[in-house]
């Protein structure tokens, strides 16, 4: 990115990242887009970002380098970045944004990344490409909301509103955790399919506008 704007978003030459000590060079396979996404294109979520910038935080790629004291990947496997790379686990640190791909940090649009080994995951084998890419925002911050924020206990009631990457992945989450899941969406088509996804009940917000005062059973 040149500038704010997708007029400004263009293919650029750069130079082949080199790994540090303890870094990988990632060849990037797949990247999945998130709202926030487009919002920083726009100029809406960081409007004092330094241009050049590559945007996108979520994707999976082919480790194809490392560096001398790498210890916990090697050459061939496949990876995801940690979103927020100096929070591998526990408490959020001190300034929760300081070291964000795709915002304070290059982001993944790019042929090759650089990861540090501990702000990187391995990909799930079951995943394909495109799946696993959708793993660092959506998926874990579904999985916060249900599983870390609070116990999920079988038969229990979740409402999740929407449709969107973390409505759905806390959908699935739901499911699998034996909740009862009450989906709603302005879409009669989205509301069918999170039927298919395992939806208890599902809500049309825009045809039934009091629905927050309905009962189900």
């Amino acid at each position: 990115m040149s500038g704010f704007g997708l007029s400004r978003l263009k293919p650029a030459e750069g130079k082949m990242p080199e790994p540090g000590p303890r870094d990988l060079r990632v060849r990037i396979k797949a990247v999945s887009l998130n709202y926030k996404d487009r919002m920083i294109v726009d100029g809406v979520l960081i409007p004092d970002l330094a241009f050049p910038f590559v945007p996108t935080s979520d994707a999976v790629g082919e480790v194809v380098a490392v560096g001398s004291e790498v210890s916990r990947f090697s050459i061939g496997q496949r990876v995801l970045g940690q979103v927020i790379a100096d929070w591998p686990d526990g408490d959020a640190p001190p300034v929760l944004h300081k070291h964000t791909l795709g915002s304070s940090l290059p982001g993944m649009l790019s042929d090759y990344v650089l990861f540090h080994e501990d702000a990187a995951v391995m990909a799930p084998a079951s995943l394909s490409d495109a799946e696993a890419s959708t793993l660092p925002i959506a998926a874990l911050t579904a999985w916060f909301a249900l599983v870390e924020a609070t116990k999920p206990i079988p038969g229990e009631t979740v409402l999740i509103q929407g449709t969107g990457g973390v409505s759905l992945f806390a959908l699935r989450f739901a499911a699998a955790f034996g909740l009862r899941a009450i989906v709603t969406s302005s879409s009669d088509e989205k509301l069918e399919r999170a039927r298919e996804l395992g939806a208890w009940q599902v809500i049309n917000y825009r045809t039934q506008p009091a629905w927050d005062e309905a009962r189900v059973s």
